[in-house]
């Protein structure tokens, strides 16, 4: 695998590119099938593993933004909305209808009519309209042990969820497949610069040590949260910099959290809004909003005084489920890229994203998982000016190239497990259930996944330690006790053959992986 990583690598050398994208998430992901599909020669260059950052760390909701509305960001609520709604039509399987319910309170007087106007905006933004107002009765049947005391009912707020580090690779796969080039673990440390414009990169390969130059007529900085890094080698304007805000998970078991819908919590002490998702069989309470200030380079994780505020929140809404950090399967911190206005309260920062070009850098951050389309229209309608006119720059095409070939039901598998394949895998679906081997189309104990999943990976999708195996191919993780050790053997078995390690290296691999876990994907309380 490394062989050809190098191969490709060497190759990119001796091309002048069009676009080099830095940053392997979401955004960085759409800027690659976007230029890719409209024949530019482009390539991504991912610092650590695709996904790694905001983009594999999120509240997995693919949502319109009921908060902007409210804040009266009309025009980002009515863009998120239709890109949802884009997604939900493109990728069933991967990007699902979700319901989430707002319990309502005799205290909460007006606000629970405004939210119900609010909603009734949203679906005609949606075009389909749904119904928002449920009785108490309902509620309690929704939300089994939902504080009871002065509830009037409820109002279901309609979102969708997804995987957002199988979307980002859903999305890497439709550039690449375009005939764009994506190579994780090559870390950009300086911008080439000519004629005070930059016109290249210089790349440490993370793999090999070595160090690169790559050419390319525009550069795009793709990079979220550690956008000012680059921006800072160039004369770039001060006063508009980044916010890193951490938003923290906590990941309970749906028997100990017994949910039929996802709920909206309203944090009993700072009102901020909270929620507790139903996600790949599992219940996600979040999630924090806090200034990160902690080195970007070094993997976030949650603090105590978050796990105490999550659930302090969960238990003000569930009195009677009395949970506590036992109940906890495990966590996980995101960076989110903020653009910082000033603002006191981290809450209140616009997610709306820019683009600023500053000496050839083009610089493009902030945004929602849910608008990654849009943002990447936008970045390329800016380098229009070093790259001349392109195409169809709106919003009128599918996001997705359609699936060609449904692919054949194997016998003892469920329809919906094929349609979760679908989602994640599209076109490859039919070759990934192919390459399983006996007993590898079953579904992982805990999972929705399947074991040939971790073959698949392990074979085509650039895994170059066991981490990204287990924290973004799949999800093994954060949604099995310790990181789902106790089915490592088994996961030896299969892919180590595939990876090309000795027996050293898995048993390296796996120690600093279950290291990893118990610092960042577990409770402060575990350490």
């Amino acid at each position: 695998m490394n062989t050809i990583r190098n191969q490709a690598l060497t190759a990119a050398c001796n091309e002048h590119w069009d676009v080099i994208v830095i940053g392997g998430g979401i955004t960085g992901a759409g800027i690659l099938r976007e230029a890719a599909r409209r024949k530019l020669k482009v390539l991504l260059l991912e610092q650590r593993d695709f996904a790694w950052g905001t983009s594999g760390r999120s509240s997995q909701l693919v949502h319109g933004g009921l908060k902007y509305l409210t804040q009266g960001h009309i025009k980002l609520t009515y863009v998120s909305v239709g890109e949802r709604q884009n997604l939900m039509k493109e990728l069933p399987g991967l990007v699902s209808y979700m319901g989430m319910m707002m319990a309502t309170y005799k205290e909460m007087g007006l606000y629970r009519f405004i939210v119900q106007i609010g909603l009734i905006v949203y679906d005609l933004m949606s075009k389909t309209l749904r119904r928002h107002a449920y009785s108490s009765r309902d509620v309690r049947q929704f939300l089994p042990g939902i504080r009871d005391q002065n509830l009037t009912g409820g109002l279901l707020f309609n979102e969708s969820t997804t995987d957002d580090a199988r979307l980002t690779f859903r999305v890497l796969d439709q550039g690449r497949d375009d005939g764009g080039i994506a190579l994780n673990y090559c870390q950009v440390k300086d911008l080439v610069i000519t004629q005070g414009r930059v016109s290249g990169v210089v790349v440490d390969d993370v793999i090999t040590g070595q160090t690169r130059t790559l050419r390319a007529r525009q550069v795009i900085n793709a990079t979220g949260a550690w956008a000012d890094r680059l921006r800072d080698k160039v004369k770039s304007d001060k006063s508009r910099h980044m916010r890193p805000l951490r938003g923290s998970h906590l990941v309970f078991s749906a028997e100990r959290i017994p949910l039929q819908q996802s709920v909206v919590l309203t944090h009993p002490v700072s009102k901020k809004p909270g929620f507790a998702n139903l996600w790949e069989g599992r219940v996600i309470v979040g999630s924090t909003d806090i200034d990160h200030t902690e080195n970007l380079d070094s993997e976030p994780a949650v603090t105590q005084e978050e796990v105490d505020y999550m659930l302090q929140s969960i238990n003000y809404y569930f009195p009677a489920l009395h949970l506590t950090e036992v109940d906890v399967i495990a966590s996980w911190s995101g960076v989110r890229p903020v653009i910082d206005s000033g603002n006191a309260d981290p809450s209140k920062e616009s997610r709306d994203h820019a683009v600023w070009n500053e000496d050839g850098l083009l610089t493009i951050t902030g945004g929602k998982l849910t608008t990654f389309r849009v943002i990447a229209l936008d970045a390329l309608n800016a380098a229009q000016a070093t790259l001349g006119p392109l195409p169809a720059l709106t919003r009128d095409q599918a996001i997705f190239s359609p699936v060609a070939r449904t692919p054949r039901l194997p016998a003892g598998m469920s329809k919906e497990t094929l349609a979760i394949l679908v989602g994640r895998y599209g076109n490859k679906t039919q070759a990934l259930i192919d390459a399983s081997q006996a007993g590898e189309l079953e579904t992982i104990p805990g999972m929705r996944g399947i074991w040939a999943e971790l073959r698949w990976a392990a074979m085509n999708e650039d895994v170059h330690f066991l981490q990204d195996l287990m924290l973004r191919r799949t999800r093994l993780a954060v949604l099995l006790p310790e990181g789902g050790a106790a089915l490592l053997p088994r996961i030896r078995a299969i892919c180590q053959p595939l990876l090309g390690w000795d027996d050293a290296r898995w048993q390296q691999e796996q120690a600093a992986y279950l290291e990893l876990v118990r610092r960042c994907y577990s409770l402060p309380s575990r350490h």
